[in-house]
């Protein structure tokens, strides 16, 4: 059985699933979206795209399917399912070709050529977490499929990666070229992480910044544009913390409607840029790039 199907099964919607079941990713559309942050060239890079059932077992845990149907319909979305995007960011430096994330191992490598760049292009992946769905493009036909690329993720996010037997045959392969990094230091230019807790014991976020004008890479603190925001408060399946997944996901949605600062969400709909806007009291996604 392939890697591949293995990343698939956990998919980018059941990473910490007890049991496999196998199968095939369906054909994905690959897709890019460049704009610039301040001097830096930055370029979104669409992976896949998965439909989960409003079953009650992933978004609003704790809360029937009817509850969050009627956030999906005062949102104008279909009400029994949520769709989510897969996504990665390219930041391109004077020297360094930086990723942040892989996807699940989809469109990208399309998305990449696209874009005008090759894998051997990549001179650091700098990877939110551990889940499947961000680590999967890190590895193809059992290669490192960035093989010049340093492979950066928080010490406490890759001490937890390790004891995960699910992903082992990628720590193998990724183990001699990943360094691990504290939070307390710049790792790329203009690059810095920010903790974000509750979704995994490492999970960071990445502070792009070039000049006056600054992007955040909010890895998993919100995964629906929808639920997310409109019910912050509901637990997720993919938290490994709930408790704190629920105060990250407040805090960081406060923070950003206060700072307006611009926003990529790997899992909003593509391009999944933009800014958090304040609505009553919760909140509402507000992107800033369209998909052509």
């Amino acid at each position: 059985m392939s890697l591949r199907k293995a990343f698939i099964a956990f998919g980018a919607l059941a990473p910490l699933l007890s049991s496999p079941a196998w199968a095939q990713m369906p054909p994905q559309d690959p897709g890019f979206k460049p704009f610039k942050v301040g001097s830096l060239d930055v370029v979104v890079l669409h992976d896949a795209q998965f439909v989960r059932p409003n079953d009650g077992k992933v978004f609003g845990v704790g809360h029937s399917p009817d509850e969050v149907g009627q956030v999906l319909k005062a949102a104008g979305a279909p009400t029994d399912t949520v769709t989510l995007s897969v996504d990665a960011l390219l930041v391109k430096t004077d020297k360094r070709l930086v990723l942040i994330d892989t996807g699940v191992g989809g469109a990208l490598m399309q998305s990449l050529a696209q874009a005008g760049y090759k894998p051997e292009d990549i001179t650091d992946i700098l990877i939110t977490h551990s889940h499947p769905d961000h680590i999967g493009g890190l590895i193809k036909d059992g290669k490192l499929a960035f093989p010049n690329a340093t492979i950066r993720m928080s010490t406490a996010e890759w001490t937890f990666a390790q004891k995960n037997d699910k992903i082992s045959d990628v720590i193998k392969v990724i183990a001699s070229h990943v360094k691990a990094f504290e939070l307390d230091a710049r790792i790329a230019p203009g690059i810095t992480p920010v903790a974000l807790k509750g979704h995994t014991p490492g999970h960071v976020g990445y502070r792009i910044v070039s000049g006056d004008q600054r992007l955040f890479d909010i890895g998993d603190t919100v995964h629906s544009s929808i639920i997310s925001l409109a019910k912050p408060d509901w637990p997720i399946s993919f938290d490994t913390d709930a408790k704190d997944g629920e105060e990250n996901r407040v805090e960081t949605l406060k923070k950003l409607v206060k700072s307006q600062e611009l926003v990529f969400g790997p899992h909003l709909p593509f391009p999944g840029v933009g800014h958090v806007q304040a609505d009553g009291d919760h909140f509402k996604w507000d992107p800033t790039l369209k998909a052509e």
